[in-house]
């Protein structure tokens, strides 16, 4: 349904879904385990056990009344997921583009701009990692009180009306798909819980959990969310600050021409390379290129059918709304 964006803006996004989101949220927080897995496995289990049902009663049933049975429960299912899905969470996809509330100016998005940001990238990670380094001691809470306060500033310069609340980050029964498949995090659109993957490293864990609460407010588009997560990471101490710009520097080095990737990289110190080097050797050690790539071009379809037109790739776009945007020149002046 074409849906006018500034009515979901209005109706939905902050409103009635910022009012969910802090409910259930709240709710998932109280429990350590994911409850997108339970819902799962009652789902997956609740249709064996229908199914089970119909076949010991096949005697009474023909065939055909049976196959049509099975037809009509899953389409049902399916639908009432995806019903599930839209109102919970991802009607979020269709509201007003960030980048038309924040005036992005497409004039200022050129190659010698990302160029420019890949380098001040590298000055940032250059002029952080000691103070990094000594701050990358694990939360004593679940949830990092110092990233969420920063969160919360992130979303007041950002206009939200109702800031969303954060998650408490969770590993899932699908652990080995999210390592398998180079999956970095996750938003469970149903409990509005946050997952990521065991093998995250300490230096990118900030910002993936960032990238994820930004999801939680409601920032569906990848773009939006790694602009919001960066956002948030430069309001936070040394070791999120140096997580975020670590994630924008792969980011806009990925933007440019090999030539001047290799250029920039070479001003990096000892430390953002071994960093650097480490994130490679776990995707080297856990990623299988197969299921990596079935895994994102079936994200990549998802994508587009919730109407991002760039599909997977909108991850890149992050780069416009941080060159391209007031905001972002703002940003990048202070972090």
């Amino acid at each position: 349904m074409p849906l006018p964006p500034e009515a979901i803006e209005r109706l939905y996004s902050t409103s009635a879904y910022a009012q969910l989101q802090r409910g259930l949220t709240g709710a998932s927080n109280a429990v350590p385990f994911a409850l997108f897995d339970v819902a799962c496995v009652a789902v997956v289990l609740g249709w064996i056990a229908a199914t089970a049902r119909d076949l010991l009663r096949r005697r009474t049933h023909g065939g055909i009344a049976l196959l049509g049975r099975l037809v009509l429960r899953t389409l049902v299912v399916a639908a009432g997921v995806y019903l599930a899905f839209l109102v919970l969470w991802g009607l979020n996809y269709r509201r007003v583009p960030l980048a038309t509330k924040l005036e992005l100016d497409p004039a200022s998005v050129s190659g010698e701009a990302v160029r420019q940001l890949a380098e001040d990238a590298v000055a940032a990670l250059n002029a952080l990692y000691d103070e990094a380094v000594s701050d990358r001691t694990p939360p004593v809470s679940p949830i990092d009180p110092r990233l969420a306060r920063a969160f919360l500033g992130a979303q007041e310069a950002l206009g939200v009306p109702r800031p969303a609340r954060p998650a408490r980050p969770k590993h899932t029964l699908l652990d080995p798909y999210f390592r398998a498949g180079a999956v970095q995090g996750m938003t469970a659109p149903f409990f509005l819980e946050t997952l990521v993957p065991s093998d995250l490293l300490p230096v990118e864990r900030p910002a993936v959990i960032a990238h994820e609460w930004s999801h939680l407010a409601g920032f569906a588009d990848e773009a939006e969310a790694g602009f919001v997560a960066w956002l948030t990471c430069l309001r936070a101490p040394p070791g999120a600050r140096y997580s975020g710009w670590l994630s924008l520097y792969v980011e806009a080095s990925n933007a440019l021409p090999a030539a001047d990737r290799d250029a920039v990289r070479a001003r990096l110190g000892p430390g953002p390379r071994d960093d650097l080097r480490a994130i490679a050797e776990r995707w080297r050690r856990n990623v299988r290129p197969a299921v990596s790539s079935a895994g994102w071009r079936m994200y990549d379809r998802y994508l587009r059918a919730n109407r991002v037109e760039a599909g997977a790739a909108s991850y890149g776009h992050v780069l416009r709304l941080v060159v391209g945007t007031e905001l972002g020149r703002e940003a990048r002046k202070g972090g």
